[in-house]
């Protein structure tokens, strides 16, 4: 696997302990809709998040919630829009982002709730 491949699973399982520990139930990971991703789907306080992880080694680039851009906003809304009808669910969604840095000396976390408001198809 390649590193980058690797270093995004790392954050992902840090994500979902992070959540699961800040009493967040986790529903979902890695759920797909045709070609459209969702990292993490959870639940807390009787919401739908909808969870993004953004993983970097270093901040030299941007910060990685930075790339979660309005295209990948649009995209996270039409997989949870799909999400939500399978399970006919009509809970309020929410959007969060969970970047992480993470390199050999150490990890850090930064999780962004209610990052952005659902775009339009």
């Amino acid at each position: 696997m390649a590193k980058h491949n690797e270093l995004g699973k790392d954050a992902e399982m840090m994500a979902i302990a992070y959540l699961a520990k800040a009493g967040y139930k986790i529903l979902e990971t890695n759920w797909r809709f045709e070609k459209k991703e969702i990292d993490i789907i959870a639940e807390e306080k009787n919401q739908i998040v909808i969870v993004e992880v953004k993983c970097r080694s270093t901040d030299f680039f941007g910060k990685p919630e930075e790339a979660v851009t309005p295209s990948k906003q649009k995209f996270l809304t039409e997989a949870a829009n799909q999400y939500m009808q399978e399970l006919d669910h009509e809970a309020e969604v929410r959007f969060d982002i969970l970047s992480v840095l993470l390199n050999d000396k150490k990890a850090e976390i930064n999780h962004i709730e209610d990052a952005f408001r659902p775009i339009a198809e």
